[in-house]
């Protein structure tokens, strides 16, 4: 459904929302580079004490890029989906670009101040703009986010939800 002035916005954000949980359900069960590659030059464990979500993210850096980025672990689906599309956007990307998204998509979960869904930086992460309505889920859509920014540092302590 296209949006208008004149359509209705409670059927325009439903539609949107049954998108969204469409996209998180794929990726939950079918998570793409759920894998512990061999050659990664570092990782990460993450835990979620209150939802029990475990992850390690896996990060092989050619340079300042990252080459090749993974996960494995155990989650529910807003843990599990968060995980699959940040390896998707991410791969390929300086530490910088890193970054910045890391920034981008913890705005996006946890601001007040509505993030337009159409932000290009996001793409697809637009998907966990609801999370922010529940704030418990805050922690299970940014917990392989925030392996992943430990990893980038090159601090390998595990990271826990708990010490946001």
């Amino acid at each position: 459904m296209r949006y208008s002035a004149k359509a209705g916005t409670s059927e325009t954000m439903s539609d949107l929302r049954e998108l969204y949980q469409q996209v998180i359900l794929d990726h939950h069960k079918r998570p793409r580079n759920f894998r512990h590659p061999a050659d990664a030059t570092s990782e990460v464990e993450g835990y979620n004490p209150l939802c029990g979500d475990r992850v390690t993210v896996f990060v092989k850096m050619a340079g300042d890029r990252i080459e090749d980025l993974a996960f494995q672990g155990s989650g529910c689906a807003i843990s599990t989906a968060s995980a699959s599309m940040m390896t998707e956007r991410l791969k390929g990307k300086s530490r910088a670009e890193a970054r910045a998204l890391f920034d981008d998509f913890h705005r996006l979960v946890t601001s007040d101040t509505q993030v337009p869904p159409e932000n290009e930086s996001l793409g697809k992460l637009a998907v966990f703009s609801g999370v922010r309505e529940f704030p418990l889920r805050i922690k299970c859509a940014t917990l392989a986010w925030h392996a992943l920014r430990s990893a980038l540092e090159g601090d390998h302590q595990v990271v826990s939800t708990e010490e946001e």
